[in-house]
């Protein structure tokens, strides 16, 4: 019961990561005014802030295919699923560390939830060993 459970919200937390794809294109607001991932640390000054922003949504648009993937994987029975997962949830942990504004104001909209969760399952999957 818990493996489904789990297998719904990896396939829910890829799903988000589409939201924040299509933020980084614009092709609407998570937020009025929401500009992430404009100004991030590691690729704004160097690609520019349009680059950045397809770069991210191409990343982003990686990810959510690993986390899908990983949840469908599990509702198969299939051995492959958790390091689809792992790999997934440290993918996208990168993806949101390296596109980040380097400014503290309004975390939350710059995928620290996000973050949190991925760090969350890495613990779950590694330490814990969880689910069986």
């Amino acid at each position: 019961m818990f493996s489904i459970i789990f297998g719904i919200f990896l396939i829910l937390h890829g799903l988000v990561h589409l939201l924040y794809s299509g933020q980084s294109l614009r092709l609407f607001e998570l937020q009025p005014g929401m500009t992430w991932p404009d100004g991030s640390w590691a690729f704004a000054g160097l690609l520019g802030n349009e680059a950045t922003r397809f770069l991210a949504s191409t990343l982003l648009i990686l990810a959510a295919i690993g986390f899908v993937a990983g949840g469908i994987g599990i509702f198969a029975s299939q051995a492959w699923w958790r390091s689809t997962v792992l790999g997934s949830a440290a993918f996208s942990a990168a993806i949101f560390i390296l596109l980040w504004d380097g400014h503290l104001q309004s975390l939350a909209n710059k995928g620290l939830v996000g973050i949190l969760i991925n760090l969350v399952i890495l613990i779950a999957l590694l330490v814990f060993r969880w689910p069986h």
